[in-house]
């Protein structure tokens, strides 16, 4: 009866030891401390977490799993690219484990908050203005300059409220980008046009966040004011990828943000790459996989609508990035990552393949150096 009793009050304390619902929070040593919480309640009998970098302005962001094998913990963000594992403590209280969001994982102690413990939560930051759907934007002020850095690739191109901002872009960066074609796409022009490299930061001259389509004009503008561009329309046949669902099915789940701007971009993975992609309709993936990854256009055939976030994890060849390669050497011992292609079908549920088509082309007829700021 003693043993029984013992054996009840034991399993007793470890079915306790394991209702790990509450709130977790511990700091995250990177380039600053960040502070993270992560919030797990049940719904359904399943665990659900939400985290929380609050200082990075708050924004809850969903887990993607969560699990407790015993004392082994598991938590996946597939939002931001990352994964959490670790050990829960024997008084589960705290659990140790290891960050990992990129090549390099970091130590991350995450214990259970009280009330005289719990740091506050703060409010998320309020959605942004957006600039009206009907109006016709363009750069009330806009500075060009020469970037000399010896980048062989766009470096960026970001609008945060009302700055819009690039980085070590061509002109047919830009023509590609705004155009949404492929360099193969822009015909003729001078060879400076791909080599020369600018930087260039300009203001609307309307309140509010643009939608992608409002960016895309804008910068048409400034290519027509400041570089004089003039080209006509055209078809050829071309060499294209043609992007289609796989016959498993897609694997893409519909956006956790808001907003009226994608997000898409590039971090190191163990073994290649990862693409981040954020708050993103299929065209707006194929523009940038056209603009900066692979050597044709990309027609888009998925039939898929709405935005998505998704994470992509390849390792690049040499006929990717203009030949630039972003991931150096592997180590030794390091598994490469699939190739885009593989990538595309495991991990997202898409096909990638080559055909050729009849595409549009733009051939240019005028094009000059960008005037003086």
């Amino acid at each position: 009866m003693l043993c029984l009793v013992a054996c009840l009050a034991l399993l007793g304390s470890v079915l306790h030891a394991q209702d790990i619902t509450g709130n977790w929070q511990g700091t995250l040593k990177v380039q600053k401390d960040l502070r993270i919480i992560l919030v797990i309640a049940k719904d359904n009998g399943a665990l659900k977490g939400t985290m929380y970098s609050i200082d990075q302005g708050a924004q809850p962001i969903k887990a993607s799993s969560i699990s407790l094998d015993g004392s082994d913990f598991k938590c996946s963000v597939d939002l931001i690219g990352g994964t959490y594992e670790g050990k829960l403590s024997a008084d589960g209280n705290t659990i140790t484990g290891t960050w990992t969001q990129g090549p390099t994982p970091t130590p991350l102690v995450l214990a259970r908050a009280t009330k005289t413990t719990a740091w506050e939560i703060p409010a998320p930051p309020p959605p942004p203005k957006l600039m009206p759907a009907d109006a016709n934007p363009s750069f009330e002020v806009a500075t060009i300059k020469p970037n000399d850095s010896g980048a062989t690739s766009m470096r960026g191109l970001t609008v945060n409220g009302r700055n819009f901002r690039t980085r070590a872009s061509s002109l047919e960066d830009l023509i590609a980008f705004s155009y949404q074609v492929q360099a193969k796409q822009i015909i003729g022009g001078p060879s400076w046009m791909s080599s020369d490299r600018y930087d260039i930061d300009a203001v609307p001259d309307v309140d509010g966040a643009p939608n992608p389509e409002q960016v895309r004009s804008m910068i048409r503008k400034l290519l027509t004011d400041r570089f004089q561009l003039k080209f006509h329309k055209d078809t050829r046949e071309l060499s294209a990828f043609i992007l289609s669902v796989d016959k498993t099915g897609s694997k893409l789940a519909p956006t956790q943000l808001t907003g009226p701007l994608p997000g898409i971009g590039m971090r190191p993975a163990t073994g290649g790459l990862t693409l981040m992609v954020r708050n993103a309709a299929i065209p707006e993936f194929t523009g940038f996989l056209q603009s900066l990854v692979l050597d044709r256009p990309v027609v888009d055939k998925t039939g898929l609508k709405g935005k998505y976030d998704f994470t992509l994890t390849f390792l690049p060849d040499e006929t990717q990035f203009n030949g630039h390669s972003p991931v150096g050497k592997l180590a030794d011992g390091v598994e490469p990552a699939p190739s885009l292609t593989e990538a595309m079908q495991q991990q997202l549920g898409l096909k990638l393949s080559s055909e050729k088509t009849s595409v549009e082309v733009i051939a240019l007829d005028h094009v000059e150096k960008p005037s003086a700021n």
